[in-house]
C-alpha cells in the first residue's frame, strides 16, 4: 500500500514542528519523526482505525496528542490531516468538513 499526504496534511505537520520547536529545541524534529513514523505504520494497519465524520479513519498518534485522519482508496492510503487532539472538537469537527 502506498501513502500520499495531501498538501493540508503537510501544513498540519509543519504547524505541529513549530509549535514543538518553541517549546525545546529538537523537539520539532521528534514530533516529525515520530509522526511520520505513525504515519508509515498505516502500510500495514491502514483502514483498521475507526470512522470518524462519516468518511475519514483516525489513527492516534503514539507519543503525541494528535490524530491522523485519512482515507483509503484503491492501494493508496490519502491523509488529508494531522490534528492537535486538544483542539475544540467544534474547531476538528469544522476543519475535517
Amino acid at each position: 500500500m502506498k501513502i500520499k499526504i495531501l498538501a493540508s496534511a503537510s501544513q498540519d505537520l509543519i504547524d505541529g514542528y513549530w509549535f514543538y520547536e518553541k517549546q525545546t529545541e529538537g523537539l520539532g524534529t521528534y514530533f516529525l519523526d515520530t509522526l511520520f513514523s505513525d504515519i508509515d505504520s498505516l502500510t500495514i494497519y491502514g483502514g483498521i482505525h475507526p470512522i470518524y465524520f462519516k468518511k475519514y479513519n483516525r489513527a492516534l498518534s503514539k507519543r503525541f496528542p494528535f490524530a491522523i485522519y485519512y482515507r483509503l482508496e484503491n492501494d493508496t492510503v490519502l491523509v488529508y490531516a494531522v490534528l492537535d487532539c486538544r483542539r475544540s472538537p467544534a474547531w476538528i469537527r469544522k476543519r475535517m468538513r
